[in-house]
């Protein structure tokens, strides 16, 4: 009888992040420090001194990471000069977790406040040029009162593009 092997492994959704990093031991810590989470597993190379692949999970979302190597086609924020890409966090206390990110060398990019759209939302950057937004769902806002407070913050001023 063949074995029915789960197309998606426990613990796992459709979606999972992959950030490639430089320093990516170093990182692993930081992300358990900063952000609580935890490491699920990690791979290197026979020589123990590259990570090719390790598994990290925040909350209940997993998230992989691997060192950065041109060769591998692995490309960090720092050798790509930024990234257009942002890492959302949904979390019970979103100041707890800023405030430590922060304290733990994350630059702040946007700092926290009461969004129109009824969360307590801020972000940084980490210190491996990582892009995090952060939040916690303090108001449900009607697509009314969205619209009104749209038309008053944008009062006038459009910067897209």
């Amino acid at each position: 009888m063949a074995n029915q092997v789960k197309r998606i492994p426990d613990g796992h959704y459709t979606l999972t992040p992959h950030l490639v990093v430089q320093n990516c031991k170093e990182a692993m810590g930081w992300y358990k420090k900063a952000l609580g989470a935890e490491e699920i597993c990690q791979m290197t190379t026979p020589d123990g001194q590259c990570i090719v692949h390790a598994e990290m999970k925040v909350g209940n979302s997993m998230f992989y990471m691997c060192e950065a190597n041109p060769q591998w086609g692995a490309r960090s924020p720092q050798m790509l000069n930024g990234t257009p890409v942002t890492l959302h966090l949904y979390v019970e206390d979103a100041d707890a977790v800023f405030n430590r990110a922060v304290q733990a060398g994350a630059t702040v990019t946007m700092p926290l406040d009461n969004a129109m759209w009824g969360d307590r939302y801020g972000k940084f950057t980490d210190p491996y040029g990582h892009y995090w937004s952060v939040a916690t769902h303090i108001e449900d806002v009607t697509p009314e009162e969205m619209t009104k407070r749209m038309e008053q913050m944008f009062s006038g001023k459009h910067n897209c593009g």
